[in-house]
């Protein structure tokens, strides 16, 4: 039989604006994940003395920093903001289909981290397990989930305000990626499991209602993620943790407003086993459109793609694998069903899903393959 086209043939052609500053977000992106590369194989050096290799890494991440910083310094000095400006300026609003939600804040103003939106990242241990429910009620269950190979396993057990969800996770997100960038600059204040931040640019940036719903939202995934207790024996940065401890250990409000009682800027401290995986650069950039999808399954199974598809043409799954990977609670049936519906919608970031028979789906690579077959 002929092959389903699951893209388009031809890619809208851009303007000279608009490949001038796609060549160097693709220029800046490859410059970011290399230092992440380099720095996550310093790490894995740390424990030994191979100082010469050590000190290769480190010249490499040097000149690396110097070539981004190069970039940036391109923007902050206005070389390339005509550029971007036009860009913007013509940029057609991003796509809104069932699976997403719109686009909250289109017209904000940009600082550095938004004219290069891969900054974000996820950490490798949460992208693993299924430690954040799927439901979009208080769940008050304790969770268990062990690894195929019988080789991890993870145990959630919820506060009485219920497990930490899939759009809490956007916190962990948020923090994670503050971090990265403060560790790949060699900044001091790396060294601390505790990140400050304005609540408004969380909002912003996790594409959230910046009204008061979003602000009492936050406070509320705050209490569920500090309350929801972990117990696992996965490792993070070559540590085994075997108490159990919060996702977060700690957060604070450090600031609010003087006009109500909206938070202005908090501070919100990790766990050290999720400190351990961004300290060995265990994390994997996610794509700023995750923040729009609407459903938490969706969310989670963008995540899995990115985990274990990564740049691959295409990685294949079973659908009961698929499920346990997501954390659904769901019948066999209803996670197909569900499944199906994600694929039709077509909605994730860069990756396309397709459900090949009922018992396994095919996460695409958008920017690898054009054409699949499926029989």
């Amino acid at each position: 039989m002929n092959s389903p086209q699951l893209f388009d043939d031809e890619d809208a052609q851009p303007s000279v604006d608009e490949a001038r500053f796609m060549e160097v977000q693709i220029q800046h992106r490859s410059l970011s994940d290399q230092i992440l590369e380099a720095n996550r194989a310093l790490a894995r050096l740390a424990v030994t003395d191979k100082a010469e290799e050590k000190d290769v890494l480190r010249r490499r991440v040097a000149e690396l920093q110097a070539q981004r910083d190069e970039i940036e310094a391109s923007f902050s000095f206005g070389k390339l903001m005509p550029t971007f400006s036009a860009v913007m300026r013509n940029a057609p609003m991003p796509p809104t289909g069932r699976g997403l939600v719109r686009q909250r804040h289109p017209n904000r103003d940009f600082f550095l981290a938004d004219l290069f939106d891969y900054a974000l990242k996820d950490d490798g241990a949460s992208m693993e397990a299924p430690i954040f429910t799927l439901s979009t009620k208080p769940d008050l269950s304790i969770w268990t989930w062990t690894s195929k190979d019988g080789n991890k396993s993870i145990k959630v057990a919820p506060s009485v305000l219920g497990r930490a969800t899939q759009h809490d996770k956007d916190v962990l997100i948020y923090v994670v990626s503050q971090l990265t960038e403060a560790l790949n600059r060699g900044r001091e204040d790396a060294q601390s499991r505790t990140v400050r931040f304005t609540v408004h640019d969380f909002l912003v940036t996790t594409n959230r209602q910046t009204s008061g719903e979003g602000y009492r939202l936050l406070h509320e995934a705050f209490e569920r993620l500090a309350g929801t207790r972990v117990s696992t024996d996965i490792k993070t940065g070559g540590q085994r943790v075997k108490e159990g401890f919060g996702i977060i250990d700690r957060w604070k409000i450090i600031d609010k407003s003087p006009n109500d009682e909206r938070m202005v800027a908090v501070e919100v401290t990790l766990s050290e086993w999720l400190y351990n995986a961004v300290s060995a650069f265990e994390v994997l950039t996610i794509h700023p459109d995750y923040f729009r999808l609407r459903k938490p399954l969706a969310r989670r199974l963008y995540e899995i793609a990115r985990k274990h598809c990564g740049h691959q043409a295409s990685w294949s799954i079973g659908l009961t694998l698929l499920q346990e990977k997501a954390g659904s609670k769901s019948s066999i049936y209803e996670f197909r069903s569900a499944v199906k519906a994600i694929a039709a919608d077509n909605s994730l970031p860069e990756y396309q899903m397709v459900l090949v028979d009922k018992n396994k789906v095919t996460f695409f690579s958008r920017g690898l393959a054009k054409r699949v077959s499926a029989h």
